[in-house]
């Protein structure tokens, strides 16, 4: 399973942009999808995950700002990131679990995009 994300980028503090994770190998469907982000100097943080089930959990420094999707027709999970700030700032990655015990941890998944970087400027 290949995952690839884009989508990140530049912007200002108070901006939105969406990433994408586009997978191929294998259908996200029976996947549950995680979002995870690293900053310099840091260790991977979750962010976010889309649970088989299709619930959601946030971490709480991203609750109500970010929303992670999926469009399983098209094998693609999505993170809309809107009211970015600097803190932000971080390389984000897309995850897959298909394994049947799933936990929030960087460790808990089968599979890793390379990540796309994210910088929100004060």
């Amino acid at each position: 399973v290949q995952l690839v994300e884009s989508g990140g980028g530049l912007v200002q503090a108070g901006a939105s942009l969406r990433l994408s994770c586009t997978a191929s190998g294998r259908t996200l469907s029976t996947a549950a999808m995680a979002w995870f982000r690293q900053a310099p100097g840091k260790e991977h943080e979750f962010v976010t995950i889309s649970w088989r089930g299709g619930e959601t959990n946030y971490a709480d420094s991203v609750k109500g700002r970010f929303t992670i999707s999926r469009d399983n027709a098209k094998n693609t999970v999505y993170l809309q990131m809107n009211s970015l700030k600097p803190e932000d700032t971080a390389v984000y990655y897309c995850a897959a679990a298909y394994r049947s015990l799933i936990r929030t941890n960087w460790d808990s998944y089968d599979y890793w995009g390379q990540g796309t970087q994210v910088t929100v400027s004060s």
